[in-house]
């Protein structure tokens, strides 16, 4: 069975749509979609209805690419207030051998769980950091082994029902089934991440529109997060104010005529507006790049500090990615600011080449990892549709590839 996926990342600027197929591990994209947002703000949904026009348009372009439709989706929710605990757990391994299944792995995690969620979160991720066979050998892997006993030792990530159920609710009214819940951060973790990232401590920064998130990753682990409520817009404010223009002419500003940093800015490099007294004005790139380094600069700070707030432990690399840092020269402020343990972000899959998508691939890596641990295949589409979609036969639509309910990826028998 193929082993394709779709993703939805709903950010207060555009909501995005990908499906990809994982094919030995590499991630292949077969569709992308977005649409400006409605409804959201700082990443928050506060008007479910308004939502739902972007919601069905990135639908509609993904299965119009396709030829089928999307019944089920990874869900990309806020990290607003989410919470994090080390649990542990254990089970009997049921097999007459004794060899570790797929299946003795779900209900070690299944186990760690109990108790665990507070009765107004809602269960994002389980991620184990370790399993101890017959509560003696630690190994990070334990399928296929002999034991007597599994146990588990794992982060659980919650986060607000507030948050979540929105969102989910909107596809609900979309009868697309939610399949599992991540957090963005995860997702952007996963799009970078290399075997020194997954043995060291670290830090991914996503620079949206309205939110920049700060995450901490002890050996591909996320074990804490924070919000600034600064990202693109902020950069769009102060553009209107200084040069009296609309935030849609402030925007378009920053993503054609600005750079992050002053060193390769021209002042003979300019637009023409009208501004909001009517006037015409001139606004030349060196002027306007002053605005937006400015404000680059203090967000920047402010995720060092954050950073310190965050963890003690040592940091061994910081991933930069998000909308923001798609701007024209930010590896010179990134320097500039921060100057050693860089990593600059660039999302390398071919349809999606811009570091607004990272959540969204991530998120679909993630998943397959988490299905080859438990020895799950998965698909959005059946056997017949993945025929269709091949182009071998047509046959009608079914939906028997669908994987399920939210959370019967954890919980099924």
């Amino acid at each position: 069975m193929k082993k394709i996926m779709a993703s939805l990342d709903v950010g207060s600027d555009t909501v995005k749509l990908v499906v990809g197929e994982i094919i030995k591990k590499k991630l292949n994209i077969l569709a992308v979609a977005e649409a400006p947002s409605e409804g959201i703000k700082k990443g928050l949904v506060v008007n479910p209805e308004a939502l739902l026009k972007p919601l069905k348009e990135v639908f509609a372009k993904c299965e119009e690419i396709i030829g089928l439709p999307i019944k089920g989706v990874i869900v990309s929710v806020p990290s607003n207030n989410a919470k994090f605990i080390v649990s542990e757990g254990i089970t009997k391994v049921i097999s007459e051998s004794r060899n570790i299944t797929g299946k003795d792995i779900i209900r070690a995690l299944q186990s760690s769980l109990r108790g665990k969620i507070d009765s107004n979160m809602e269960l994002i991720s389980i991620i184990p950091t370790s399993f101890k066979l017959d509560n003696d050998r630690i190994v990070k892997n334990p399928k296929n082994m002999l034991a007597t006993t599994l146990g588990v030792k794992a982060v659980i990530v919650s986060a607000p029902k507030k948050t979540v159920y929105p969102v989910l609710a909107c596809l609900e009214k979309l009868n697309v089934d939610v399949l599992d819940l991540s957090l963005g951060s995860i997702g952007d973790y996963y799009e970078f991440a290399t075997k020194e990232t997954d043995n060291s401590v670290g830090i991914v920064i996503n620079l949206g529109d309205e939110i920049t998130s700060i995450s901490v990753f002890n050996k591909g682990i996320l074990t804490n997060t924070a919000i600034l409520e600064l990202g693109g817009a902020s950069i769009d404010n102060d553009l209107a104010y200084v040069f009296k223009i609309t935030k849609n002419d402030a925007k378009n500003i920053k993503e054609k005529l600005c750079l992050a940093h002053r060193r390769m800015a021209q002042a003979s490099n300019s637009e023409i507006l009208t501004n909001k007294e009517g006037k015409e004005i001139k606004i030349n790139q060196y002027e306007a790049t002053e605005v937006v380094e400015s404000r680059i600069e203090e967000i920047l700070n402010l995720t060092k500090k954050e950073i310190n707030h965050l963890t003690k432990k040592e940091i061994s690399y910081i991933i930069f990615t998000g909308g923001l840092s798609e701007i024209k020269d930010f590896s010179l402020i990134l320097e500039e600011v921060y100057n050693k343990n860089v990593i600059f972000g660039k999302v390398s899959e071919i349809g999606i080449r811009n570091n607004k998508y990272s959540s969204c691939a991530g998120m679909i890596k993630y998943y397959a990892a988490k299905a080859r641990l438990k020895d799950k295949d998965f698909s959005i589409f059946s056997i017949e549709e993945q025929e269709e979609l091949s182009g071998l036969h047509k046959q009608s639509i079914s939906d028997s590839g669908v994987l399920g309910k939210l959370f019967g990826y954890f919980f099924d028998s």
